[in-house]
């Protein structure tokens, strides 16, 4: 058994989850809904999508503060020296060895907490997407602060593609997130080790 997450990293994966899951939810309301019959009100979707956003936000800061404070962002550092044969590696896994029930190319140990493929995805979604899809949002939000205009297209119209398609690829992130999280000695293990705080390393 190996502790790897600290409270501080259940507590923001908790609050990460239902935040995400709530802008996913109001974003696509306001996207996408028929006027006359909404999945969620127009008002209330905005209503919930600021203040889900937000919290986000405040979310974000105790994941990046906590990262620094307790040296936790090694995690997501790579040595770019044979970083594509990792990555194509830990990929061939997912697709195919973990089927053929072929042991897994890198195992967790209290050094590694993630596997190649994860830390790649993770630093890029949490370090680019989400600071992007935070500061899309709070533009949005206070559009005044927004340029005017740049390319010749409306500032606030590439405000909003931006947070959009930040959103939607975050989105994806989510869920193939919640599937590869699913592979392992057992489906709900991963699970219970964000719960926890332990991961079994049993049959890993």
């Amino acid at each position: 058994m190996i502790y790897h997450y600290q409270v501080y990293i259940r507590i923001w994966h908790l609050l990460n989850t239902l935040f995400f899951l709530v802008l996913i939810l109001t974003g696509l309301s306001m996207q996408y809904s028929n006027p006359d019959t909404p999945m969620i009100s127009f008002s209330l979707s905005v209503e919930l999508h600021n203040i889900c956003g937000i919290g986000l936000t405040a979310s974000y800061l105790l994941f990046f503060i906590g990262n620094w404070i307790s040296g936790n962002s090694k995690h997501y550092r790579m040595e770019r020296k044979g970083i594509m044969t990792r990555l194509m590696t830990q990929l061939r896994y997912y697709v195919w060895g973990y089927f053929k029930r072929e042991k897994h190319p890198f195992p967790l140990t209290e050094d590694r907490k993630f596997n190649p493929l994860q830390s790649f995805i993770y630093a890029i979604a949490l370090y680019a997407g989400v600071p992007v899809l935070m500061l899309t949002g709070w533009g949005l939000l206070f559009p005044e602060t927004v340029l005017r205009e740049a390319f010749g297209v409306s500032g606030l119209l590439l405000t909003d593609l931006l947070h959009v398609i930040t959103g939607f690829l975050l989105s994806i992130f989510m869920f193939v997130h919640i599937y590869l999280c699913t592979i392992g000695s057992h489906p709900i293990k991963n699970f219970k080790s964000m719960i926890t705080g332990w991961h079994d390393t049993h049959e890993e």
